[in-house]
């Protein structure tokens, strides 16, 4: 059996949980509970952390479910259970997290896809969620998968393949464009402040495959990565 070696990465801290480095691979799981029902989402959450989570994610689409985050957290320290919880957001996480500061505050990390974050403003969005972070010291996923990447970039790569001598299959074109928007999130977020352990980056298995395969002893890939498949529990 082949030897696996790790990457040497940052180690990043959620919830006093450590991510990274040499640290033992984390379970992070997902409630697939109306993240609003406080009552039955702080009851999913414990079973998973019961059942060895050392993370749990839940769902914070709406102003309901955001104000519900705080509740949570207090009806799981009412059953003696202590899981960080990541707020897993999507096309109005910056709205969100300034509305609700109390959720903003509890949450033990940001888990969002950049370029998700509100069209021609995603930029300035995503700063928003970042600054938010530093506010409330909190660690920030930045997730890039084939839905969410930045259309321009995309386009940009595309056209430019299409003119090569040599040109690139859509999907190795795809794995660059993945690659790009997620070294230049990361780059944005350390611009407004975030230090470097407080990124995680979360690829798809492949852009991870191709990024191990450069010698870039400098790569902002040295943050901690979160990889996994999107399923529900139970």
């Amino acid at each position: 059996m082949p030897i696996v070696t790790r990457r040497q990465t940052a180690t990043a801290l959620v919830g006093g949980v450590p991510v990274g480095s040499a640290h033992p691979i984390v379970v992070q799981s997902m409630t697939n509970t109306d993240t609003a029902d406080a009552a039955a989402t702080a009851l999913q959450v414990a079973d998973l952390a019961r059942a060895g989570s050392r993370l749990v994610r839940v769902t914070v689409n709406n102003d309901e479910a955001a104000r519900a985050v705080p509740e949570i957290a207090s009806r799981l320290a009412d059953m003696g259970v202590s899981v960080p919880i990541i707020g897993d957001f999507h096309y109005n996480g910056h709205l969100l997290l300034t509305k609700y500061p109390a959720a903003a505050k509890t949450l033990a990390k940001y888990r969002i896809n950049p370029g998700n974050v509100g069209g021609k403003r995603r930029d300035e969005n995503f700063r928003t969620i970042i600054q938010i972070a530093l506010d409330n010291d909190k660690p920030v996923r930045i997730g890039v998968n084939w839905g969410s990447l930045d259309q321009d970039l995309l386009t940009n790569l595309m056209d430019g393949n299409a003119r090569a001598s040599e040109q690139r299959t859509a999907k190795e074109v795809y794995i660059e464009a993945m690659l790009q928007s997620a070294l230049r999130s990361a780059a944005i977020a350390e611009e407004t402040g975030l230090a470097h352990d407080r990124i995680i980056i979360s690829p798809k298995r492949a852009l991870v495959q191709k990024e191990s395969s450069r010698a870039r002893p400098r790569s902002r890939f040295c943050c901690p990565k979160e990889l996994g498949t999107p399923s529900a529990f139970p």
